[in-house]
């Protein structure tokens, strides 16, 4: 697994990849667990970065209708993370 941290405005960011949601999504993931804690101690201080095409991802992932629209709403909490393209 892996997280990778960015500086934006002066606040540490996390940027969580779609193997992280989807391990934590899972049904059967811990509430105990390290990395859910984790997550849920970086969605309360609002320090969550997500990438259009990682939401597209995990969301791809769900087969059942009404689980799909729960995580997607869900995920809407979280505004798109701009990407952008330096010409060197």
């Amino acid at each position: 697994m892996m997280i990778m941290i960015t500086k934006s405005l002066d606040i540490s960011n996390v940027l969580v990849d779609a193997c992280i949601w989807s391990f934590l999504l899972r049904r059967n993931a811990s509430l105990e667990s390290l990395e859910k804690q984790t997550l849920l101690k970086l969605i309360q201080q609002t320090r969550i970065i997500l990438l259009g095409v990682v939401r597209q991802e995990v969301l791809s992932g769900i087969r059942e209708m009404q689980q799909f629209e729960r995580i997607r709403q869900k995920l809407r909490s979280f505004p798109d993370f701009p990407l952008t393209i330096f010409e060197v």
